[in-house]
């Protein structure tokens, strides 16, 4: 009896030594509607600058985002300054001035945290966000000019003006 626990104490043992570089930063294999649902903030643009830091006594990276499009999240600035880990398999690894989607979470402090797998091409970021900024403008313009055709329509209507046409019956 002995043998066989203390058999099963040290496979044990053995599998937490050695379960210590399983952890890494891990590829989420979702739609992307799902992970948007799933961040606080998504953004597309291009990391303009970057910065090492101290958080917590752990490395950091401060990135300055030129936001192009915001894509879900509210009060986001721009610039955007977003943390993301150092020296970690969830670096953020984008050259600067390239267009990326971001999506990020907040942090219990405010800060907007990015990761490696939150960085995303920008166009399918942009389809699960769904419609871009000025929608509204561009239905209420486009209710302007219908307006608009429909008053002249019904003007000329009124007045009896027709237009000449050749080959068309006198009236």
């Amino acid at each position: 009896m002995r043998l066989v626990a203390s058999a099963c104490l040290a496979t044990s043992a053995l599998a937490l030594v050695f379960a210590g570089d399983a952890l890494g930063c891990v590829r989420v294999d979702e739609p992307m509607s799902k992970r948007l649902d799933d961040s606080d903030a998504a953004v597309v643009g291009k990391v303009l600058s970057r910065r090492e830091t101290e958080v917590r006594g752990a490395p950091a990276l401060l990135l300055t985002i030129d936001v192009e499009q915001k894509v879900k999240g509210r009060h986001l600035g721009n610039p955007l300054v977003v943390r993301s880990p150092l020296h970690t398999d969830c670096d953020v690894e984008v050259a600067n001035g390239k267009t990326r989607g971001f999506l990020l979470t907040k942090a219990p402090d405010g800060t907007l945290l990015a990761t490696g797998a939150g960085v995303v091409a920008a166009t399918p970021l942009l389809a699960a966000g769904g419609e871009p900024r000025g929608g509204v403008i561009k239905v209420v313009v486009g209710l302007v000019i219908l307006a608009l055709v429909v008053l002249w329509a019904l003007r000329r209507l009124k007045r009896g003006a027709r237009p000449e046409l050749p080959g068309a019956p006198r009236p």
